[in-house]
């Protein structure tokens, strides 16, 4: 296949809210660079990106997909990634190799919360941005309303590119405000368009909007802000060069216009990409832990970064990987600088949704797949051996629902650990523990579509069937006041006896001051190679617990007086004595159940703010505060865990998916007096079952 050098590759990420209609102006793309013959279908299933089993069934993106095409002697490579909120994970691989970010907003839904979810991580990731406002074919469309809340939404430096000519069914025209022309589309399917004048009717605006732009271009730099201000204008060089470094520097954010399915404006967008997209190089250099760097070039030690791994059957794990510096070739040994160990280069791919083409090597700058690495994942850096750099691993975000999960048959729970290992391996978004405190097996993610997809790869890749439970909650036992007690243990059975005797003071500590140990014994009442034993069997309890089985915080724990036998007693007994003083001492304490409570952050249109309020308000939440944020409203709030089970669900189906929320643990709190009677009883009886 033809080598491509580094000035002459664009990497273009596609992203934005679900049904944007990204994968179909990736198909689009493709077919007008000659990469396919004909247009996909999502309900039909032949898209190039969407060919995993789910996405064809529930006709969405689930895995970011890679593909590229040729055009104008440029490589092309585009990446297509989910706008479903629960993969987003796979938005937040992506950003990290993509040289521009092109934003899809629906025509018919204007700017959403997956719009500001890209744009925040973009930002985040110092990526330059491309508006497309997509589906401009459909009916009952109001191009300015759109436009202004992208404006509203992302501030002035939004600078129109292009605008419709008419919008709906009609809509084959756009304004171009770069060559100021009207550029009118072939209805033939094949992208064609002529250039002719633009509309006596709509010369005025075009005129505005063209100085506009140019004026932000000029703007962003100090030299051409002079030029234009001497000139009164910029040449077509000066204007492409402005341009290209005003998005670099994410000082403009261009707005494009097209129809994927009609295949409106996208052969002119392959145009825009290869003339004013940055190339790898021209971003900078690329930062790595302990302020290492590495220049996008050839001629550099080669490093690479792998954003994603994806298994395939009867193909193994193929990791997606960006070459950053230098060059890549097949039959290396190189270094995964992360990790600490060697890896053999063997097959180097190129891919075109499931397709794979093999290369002999990728140059700094470009995008391509690696076959069958031993112990590299997501996040590692591979380098030149001796030559190392690590780059910063990927954050993904934080989990948002858990589950818990049992094998449905008996004797697989190894083979679920080690599929549930594999499967994090590949999606850091997972998250599992086999949690010994709740004794279940908790899965995490980004939301009950997330979860299901995960269970249902381990079935069908490691052969294990799980059932789904609803979590144990951690609860923790603490007390509201001092108390005093005495454990005596005696034991007399021939031979010799056990004898332990020890008096403790309980006092209730500040939330999350721990657990404090206090020897006062005087005279030798105890002696001092009993009282570790007392300390350790004050430990023990206070783990197991005292009024429903949860571990014991915030306490000081004094022993203060007691009595031994010069025979008799032992560490054993001294334990022993302990545990029954605590316990003892604890039901006497105005014991109290804590549960843990978290923040939560929701991001709703202001239409479902009440609906969205009254449920946290049914979940026992406390509203902390909101503030307006553009089109939207920002919920906090404090919700205790256990009213959280599968409340991105509920989020969902209350905002009609347009609502998404961020949760954090904040603190132990107790709880209400209703719930801890339900609370114990319930715990008792879980004990019953499993004895």
């Amino acid at each position: 296949m033809k080598v491509f050098q580094t000035d002459h590759i664009r990497n273009i990420m596609f992203c934005g809210h679900g049904s944007t209609g990204k994968t179909i102006l990736t198909d689009a793309m493709l077919y007008n660079m000659k990469a396919i013959t004909r247009l996909g279908s999502i309900e039909q299933g032949t898209t190039i990106s969407d060919y995993n089993k789910d996405e064809v069934e529930r006709q969405i993106s689930i895995n970011t997909s890679l593909s590229h095409g040729e055009w104008k002697s440029h490589k092309i490579n585009m990446i297509d990634t989910p706008g479903y909120t629960d993969f987003f994970g796979e938005v937040a691989g992506a950003m990290r190799v993509t040289d521009l970010a092109m934003v899809v907003v629906s025509a018919a839904a204007g700017v959403e919360v997956g719009t500001e979810m890209v744009w925040n991580e973009a930002t985040k990731n110092n990526v330059p941005r491309f508006f497309l406002i997509n589906k401009l074919d459909r009916e009952n469309l109001e191009f300015d309303n759109i436009l202004e809340g992208i404006r509203e939404s992302f501030g002035h430096q939004v600078v129109l590119a292009q605008f419709p000519v008419e919008t709906g069914p009609n809509f084959d025209s756009v304004i171009d405000l770069f060559r100021m022309k009207m550029l009118k589309f072939a209805k033939d399917a094949k992208g064609a368009f002529n250039e002719e004048d633009i509309p006596a009717d709509l010369q005025d605006k075009a005129d505005d909007l063209h100085l506009k732009l140019i004026e932000a271009v000029a703007e962003s730099d100090e030299s051409l802000m002079e030029k234009y201000f001497e000139a009164g204008e910029l040449t077509e060089d000066e204007f492409r060069q402005g341009f290209r470094k005003a998005v670099v520097q994410d000082v403009v954010f261009p707005v494009f216009c097209a129809s994927g399915t009609e295949n409106v404006g996208v052969r002119r967008l392959l145009d825009v990409i290869t003339n004013f997209a940055p190339a790898p190089h021209e971003r900078g250099e690329v930062k790595g832990d302990n302020d290492a760097t590495r220049k996008v070039s050839d001629d550099e030690p080669m490093s690479a970064f792998v954003f994603k791994t994806h298994a395939e059957t009867h193909v193994g794990e193929l990791s997606y990987l960006k070459v950053f510096s230098g060059i890549l070739k097949t039959g290396e040994d190189v270094q995964n600088a992360t990790a600490g160990h060697g890896e053999r280069i063997g097959q180097i791919f190129v891919l075109n949704g499931k397709e794979k083409n093999n290369v002999d090597q990728l140059h700094a700058g470009d995008i391509g797949a690696l076959v069958k690495l031993k112990q590299t994942h997501t996040s590692d850096t591979l380098c030149k051996k001796g030559s190392e750099i690590v780059y910063p691993k990927i954050d993904f975000p934080d989990p948002l629902i858990r589950t818990a999960i049992r094998p449905k048959a008996k004797g697989d729970e190894d083979k679920i650990s080690s599929g549930l290992h594999v499967l994090h391996e590949e999606d850091p978004t997972f998250v599992y523990k086999i949690d010994p405190e709740l004794k279940q097996t908790i899965v995490s993610g980004q939301g009950e579509l997330h979860l299901a997809i995960i269970l249902r790869r381990l079935n069908e890749r490691f052969g294990v069937a799980v059932e789904e439970d609803e979590p144990r909650i951690p609860y923790r036992e603490a007390i509201k006041k001092n108390a005093e007690a005495q454990g005596r243990f005696k034991k007399q059975s021939g031979g010799r006896g056990q004898y332990g005797d020890c008096h403790l003071r309980l006092e209730p500590r500040q939330r999350g001051e721990g657990f404090e140990f206090v020897n006062a014994i005087v005279g030798g009442v105890i002696p001092g190679k009993f009282i570790p034993a007392v300390e350790k069997g004050t430990i023990e309890t206070m783990e197991k617990g005292v009024i429903a089985g949860f571990p014991v915080v915030d306490v000081k724990v004094t022993v203060y007086d007691g009595s031994y036998h010069s025979v008799d007693s032992s560490e054993m007994a001294f334990k022993v004595a302990a545990s029954m003083a605590f316990k003892n001492a604890f039901e006497k304490a105005n014991p109290v159940l804590l549960e843990p409570i978290y923040d939560i952050e929701v991001r709703v249109p202001d239409e479902y703010m009440g609906d969205v309020m009254g449920d946290i308000s049914g979940r026992r939440g406390k509203i902390m505060g909101m503030d307006a944020d553009g089109r939207f409203q920002v919920i906090k709030a404090k919700v205790p865990l256990a009213e959280l089970y599968r409340y991105s669900t509920t989020l969902r189906s209350i905002t009609a998916g347009k609502g998404i929320h961020k949760r954090s643990f904040s603190h132990y709190e107790e709880v209400p007096g209703d719930q801890k009677e339900k609370i114990i009883e319930k715990a008792k009886k879980e004990r019953e079952e499993e004895e």
